[in-house]
């Protein structure tokens, strides 16, 4: 089994978290998917996998999908952190509670299973971390507040961690898409993109996979825009 490799994705159960998930599951990767739907379960049971009906938000559930896959598989190689959808609204009119809930959905999605697997791969010496983040992470967009607040905060902290575990071989990096398929298309918003169309979530498990692969063995602390031309990287 020493060619065994592991990878648990969290928000699962549709949009690039599942596509990812599949592209993973090609690519020869044991996968254990965690949602709240229950879409994840049957994903991974598609997949000849490991399915757990849970939220992000909750350190149990995290608890229990990673004691799951170590008992089960023994290590873990990639994780995948993915999201749902945070509070949109005017910025001033967002409340207190809408902007907690934000930094839940998009930041702490990531550190809670971060603070869970890092301790294992520690112990293997190797391990990736991906984060599906956003376009607007150094460019906010007004559509999308709570996620371009959060996910520059998400930025900093996977430059604090990479530069923290790079020399245990534990890379993290972010995702950065545009406006992928997985959302309906609008004329406004694929005016935008100077490639003319939108992403699609084949394309963003496609950059999954080369990080999680011996090709993206020396890439950490990046935030990879794979928006078709909407940001531009200085």
């Amino acid at each position: 089994m020493s060619d065994l490799k592991v990878a648990i994705i969290t928000a699962g159960g549709s949009g690039m978290g599942a596509d990812a998930a599949r592209r993973l599951a090609a690519d020869g990767f044991k996968v254990a998917i965690l949602s709240s739907s229950g879409k994840g379960e049957a994903l991974a049971k598609e997949l000849g996998g490991l399915g757990v009906t849970g939220s992000n938000q909750s350190n149990d559930d995290l608890k229990r999908l990673v004691d799951e896959t170590m008992a089960r598989y023994g290590r873990i190689d990639v994780l995948v952190n993915s999201a749902g959808h945070g509070p949109r609204a005017p910025l001033l009119e967002l409340t207190d509670e809408q902007w907690h809930t934000g930094m839940d959905v998009y930041l702490m999605n990531v550190i809670r299973p971060v603070r869970l697997v890092t301790p294992i791969m520690q112990a293997q010496k190797s391990g990736a971390i991906i984060n599906i983040s956003t376009y607007a992470t150094f460019e906010p967009d007004p559509l999308f507040p709570t996620s371009g607040v959060f996910r520059a905060g998400l930025a900093a902290f996977t430059k604090l961690f990479a530069d923290r575990y790079a020399a245990e071989n534990i890379r993290m990096n972010n995702i950065l898409p545009g406006f992928i398929d997985s959302l309906p298309e609008t004329e406004e918003r694929r005016s935008r993109i100077p490639m003319g169309r939108y992403g699609t979530v084949e394309e963003i498990a496609a950059t999954i996979s080369f990080l999680a692969s011996p090709g993206g063995g020396y890439i950490t602390g990046q935030n990879i825009r794979v928006d078709g031309g909407i940001t531009r990287s200085v």
